[in-house]
């Protein structure tokens, strides 16, 4: 019986989404943006030399076919992608309204989103009164802060104190469908801030907020405060059952790397796995040693988007870029005979494009375990069917197999 295992480059985008005029950064549409191509630009061009030098060297990537992949989603040039494809190659388009983590995930399980996200605008404040009423009432403030579009590093730097000193959450929000609340591990409390947004994901969910998220930091005033490994995000549940759920049906053992359990709020998967992309790439590989005859992994790699599209840090993510497909040799040295491996994306985050949004970009569909072949345009539901047919388990909703 054969595995499969779905591994999400969180924002590695190709460009070329045919809907990327309707989506924006600020004033300006998502048309042109590309992840990859401006990287592989930057790099070449001497412009991304912090912790890294020269070209962008991703061979493996290169080597399942991610430059052949660009080829069908735009015409820019991305240097140094030259290699002849060894593996599955192609490049996949949303259809979902939104560019955000459950939009992208959902429909690349099978499932596209059958309303709009709410988002809140980009005004002080951005949060209605009712709403702040409510989160200083569940958790007993006298309050809340911030009430804005913010980074995530920065609110705290900017509310930290003032976060310290009145014992309120800080509450902010991004471009994004989502709620987030930081607070203080030890002045607040962990278990107090996951419970808080635990009990005011409900309100969010009704207003099609996709994910409150818990943002909890540990420093001080005097040497500063850093966020800590404890995230947790409490997700819209999909609208319908996922791939996720059509193996488990099938009786089959689901694995969840990185936050996809968050994401996928459970539903359909036994054991959840997490931490930072490098402890991540060790728990896939555990999972890969361990997994049964006929499981499924699906893992999402965020490091990329959270620490490197939204900061635009060029340099950063062409780093993680060669760390990660660096690490790629391992899992091939753990695969088994029928196994199927595909790397692919959720949306883009283009480090040299303005704003700090997500951009609207098709994504690659890399896959290892089948040898050559080409895909071309393929959908993101097509994913989840395709895996699906490897698996040898029924498929629901939209997608074809391109297997």
């Amino acid at each position: 019986m054969t595995r499969a295992f779905l591994i999400v480059m969180d924002s590695v985008g190709l460009g070329g989404a045919p809907d990327a005029d309707a989506f924006f950064n600020g004033d300006l549409p998502d048309e042109g943006a590309n992840t990859i191509a401006h990287i592989a630009q930057a790099c070449a061009e001497g412009r991304a030399e912090e912790g890294r030098s020269g070209p962008l060297h991703i061979p493996h990537l290169d080597a399942l076919g991610l430059g052949a992949a660009m080829g069908h989603a735009s015409s820019d040039p991305a240097p140094g992608l030259t290699s002849m494809p060894e593996g599955l190659y192609g490049v996949a388009a949303e259809v979902s309204p939104g560019k955000d983590t459950p939009s992208g995930h959902w429909e690349l399980a099978g499932v596209p989103v059958p309303w709009d996200w709410h988002y809140f605008p980009p005004t002080l404040p951005s949060f209605p009164q009712d709403l702040m009423d409510q989160v200083a009432e569940l958790c007993g403030a006298g309050g809340t802060l911030a009430n804005c579009h913010a980074s995530g590093t920065e609110v705290i730097k900017d509310w930290g104190a003032k976060h310290i000193e009145t014992g309120w959450p800080i509450c902010y929000t991004s471009a994004d469908s989502v709620f987030q609340i930081a607070a203080h591990e030890e002045h607040f409390g962990l278990d107090r801030l996951l419970k808080l947004c635990q009990d005011i994901a409900p309100v969010l969910h009704k207003m099609k907020v996709g994910r409150v998220i818990a943002r909890p930091f540990r420093g001080t005033v005097e040497d500063g405060f850093s966020r800590t490994g404890n995230r947790h995000d409490y997700a819209i549940a999909p609208p319908a059952p996922t791939l996720c759920d059509w193996a488990k049906a099938a009786g089959r053992s689901v694995y969840a790397v990185g936050k996809i359990g968050d994401i996928f709020s459970m539903q359909g998967i036994d054991e959840v796995r997490k931490g930072t992309d490098a402890v991540l790439f060790d728990h896939l590989c555990d999972v890969m040693d361990e997994a049964p005859d006929g499981a499924f992994a699906f893992a999402n790699f965020v490091e990329f988007d959270s620490l490197y599209g939204h900061r635009r840090d060029v340099s950063g993510y062409a780093r993680h870029l060669e760390w990660f497909d660096a690490q790629m040799a391992r899992l091939y040295k753990r695969a088994r005979e029928g196994d199927l491996l595909i790397f692919t994306a959720d949306h883009g985050n283009d480090p040299t494009w303005p704003g700090t949004d997500h951009t609207r970009e098709r994504v690659p569909v890399l896959g290892y375990g089948l040898g050559v072949k080409p895909i071309g345009k393929v959908a993101f539901t097509d994913v989840a069917v395709s895996i699906a047919d490897h698996l040898g388990i029924a498929a629901q909703g939209p997608g074809r197999s391109f297997l």
